[in-house]
């Protein structure tokens, strides 16, 4: 159990902490890795998919990382041998105590490859020296490179309302079914 609280101090303190004070903050030009959650291929008859969704990844290569629980939504477009991948809203789920915080916002990024080249490799077919069709997979991953600071709040719970609400009612029935309790 020690060992397991180790790892998790040593990798917390290994990356920048981003959820500081109920507010989720990423500076101008963080960079994050991230993989698709689901195969995506584009070609020149569809060479742009919108609504791609991404994954946060834990790495070494990334400035910063997110809580566990994120997803980001993307544009990702077949431009010349390349995928462009364009991050566009952020939404993470982060667990504290009884009532997790929710944090979404819309997002500025950019995909780029591990080794900091702007666009992402996945051309799987060439033709007269343009990529005719790409395929990127979720074992590929790449790197999202913010173009501006972010400052999210947490937003509005409706759901740890109500669990609250619950909880305060079972206390109260608690309460009253002790106080009606056949006395011998």
């Amino acid at each position: 159990m020690i060992k397991r609280c180790l790892y998790l101090l040593a990798a917390g303190l290994a990356m920048p902490i981003l959820a500081q004070g109920n507010t989720l903050n990423l500076p101008a030009d963080a960079t994050i890795d991230v993989h698709v959650i689901e195969t995506l291929t584009l070609d020149t008859t569809t060479p742009e998919q919108a609504d791609v969704l991404l994954q946060p990844i834990a790495s070494q290569g990334a400035t910063h990382q997110l809580p566990d629980y994120c997803l980001i939504t993307a544009t990702a477009s077949l431009i010349d041998q390349q995928v462009r991948i364009t991050a566009n809203t952020l939404t993470c789920i982060e667990p504290t105590g009884d009532a997790p915080e929710i944090f979404s916002a819309e997002i500025s990024a950019t995909g780029r490859e591990s080794n900091g080249d702007f666009g992402i490799d996945a051309c799987t077919s060439m033709s007269n020296g343009a990529c005719q069709s790409a395929t990127l997979t979720p074992e590929h991953h790449f790197t999202l490179e913010l173009g501006q600071a972010l400052a999210i709040e947490p937003q509005d719970n409706p759901s740890a309302r109500i669990n609250e609400q619950r909880r305060r009612a079972d206390d109260d029935n608690d309460d009253t079914s002790s106080d009606t309790s056949p006395s011998n």
